[in-house]
């Protein structure tokens, strides 16, 4: 529990922190953990998987005294090691369960996007954490970018004009090893749970919730409707090459295009359309392009802030929490309109090829439409493609 003060009491620095789930992207929150343990902020006190973590995994926690407790309980784990925080980096279906499971404790959590692979398990998630009295920080990464409030300045200072709308663009490319990686991978459903996992919701979800963030529209209450495109190249259930467009109770339009069927894979951003000018943000290297008319192009990058850290610095007192769960509900609203929309339809077999040497199939033309689709924030079928179903419509 927090004090009056925002202080944690009960703890002192370092912060013993578990880990759940280690390997896979858990990987790149161990070696935070390491960077932040070495700065002494935090103590990496256990890690919760299921198969234990080899000497080798554990490369840097192996000096006398550091070896973290490991056990597939995660419960247990969190009450031998006397957590302060529990980083949770496991399938999406275990989110909500596994965060309740720390917050019953006392222990804070941060909680890997999507944080949930429907609105009810989001809402059970954060009025579970808010009722304990702990906090949770859900994993946008992005929303640690320095460049986001620098962005909204620009945008309250009519730097572009009046906003018109926003975009977003993810021309990623994935291996079909890639939904081999786990049983949920590329799944929507398994064993009669939601999983959800596609390309909007899990590895360019980012670009969804940057652009509502940008936009200032980042509660559920915030989003009137939504309309979705969903469809798959791959042989998997859930979609891969897909199109959102949120219209917000003040009126903006936000659209995102995605795939992980990129014929030549680049940077994703996000793109904010004024009537003098616009603000491209290339949220993975916070990188930000201003351009508006009268004034020379303007190129800035930004320090950001890792979520963890500010999550300890929250809990001392010295900082304001990023991401907190009801700032990410319109994110929320967009993963229960494509769990609730029919299955992705699979593309025809003369919309696609298989890249043999990189055993990944690229759809034709998806670059420029993903681009298109980010430049006038219109859907796939709008723009002409001719494999696109009509939108499906959530309001």
């Amino acid at each position: 529990m927090i004090s009056s003060s925002g202080s944690l009491p009960s703890h002192e620095s370092p912060l013993p922190v578990v880990l759940a789930g280690a390997r896979g992207h858990g990987h790149w929150h161990l070696a935070n953990i390491r960077r932040l343990q070495d700065r002494g902020l935090v103590r990496l006190a256990g890690i919760c998987e299921l198969t234990p973590l080899t000497e080798a995994e554990l490369d840097g926690f192996t000096a006398p005294g550091e070896l973290p407790e490991q056990s597939a309980d995660f419960g247990a784990l969190l009450d031998s090691t006397g957590a302060a925080i529990a980083v949770i980096c496991t399938p999406i279906p275990t989110h909500t369960d596994l965060a309740l499971t720390a917050a019953a404790r006392g222990v804070h959590v941060l909680l890997e996007k999507p944080p949930a692979p429907s609105y009810a398990e989001f809402r059970r998630m954060a009025d579970g954490v808010a009722a304990a009295g702990v906090v949770c920080q859900i994993g946008f990464q992005s929303m640690g970018s320095h460049a986001v409030p620098a962005i909204r300045e620009l945008i309250a200072q009519g730097t572009i004009g009046r906003v018109d709308g926003i975009g977003g663009a993810g021309a990623w490319a994935r291996a079909e090893e890639y939904y081999r990686r786990a049983p949920w991978a590329g799944r929507r459903r398994m064993n009669g749970a939601d999983v959800i996992d596609g390309v909007l919701t899990n590895p360019l979800a980012h670009a969804v919730a940057t652009a509502l963030a940008l936009d200032g529209a980042t509660r559920a209450e915030d989003v009137t409707r939504i309309e979705t495109e969903l469809l798959r190249a791959n042989d998997i259930e859930s979609d891969d090459t897909s199109c959102v467009r949120v219209t917000t109770e003040a009126g903006h339009r936000i659209t995102v295009a995605a795939t992980l069927c990129a014929e030549h894979p680049d940077e994703p951003y996000v793109l904010v359309h004024g009537t003098s000018g616009r603000i491209t943000f290339w949220y993975k290297q916070d990188r930000v392009l201003v351009q508006r008319s009268g004034h020379g192009p303007q190129e800035i990058t930004y320090d950001r802030t890792d979520l963890l850290e500010n999550l300890v610095e929250h809990l001392e007192g010295r900082a304001d929490l990023l991401v907190a769960p009801d700032s990410t509900g319109a994110f929320m609203k967009v993963v229960e309109a494509i769990r609730q929309a029919p299955d992705p339809v699979a593309l025809p077999a003369d919309a696609w090829y298989l890249k043999a040497d990189e055993n990944r199939r690229i759809v034709h033309g998806v670059d420029a439409l993903v681009t298109a689709a980010a430049d006038t924030l219109a859907l796939y079928s709008e723009l002409g493609a001719s494999w696109a179903l009509p939108k499906e419509v959530s309001t």
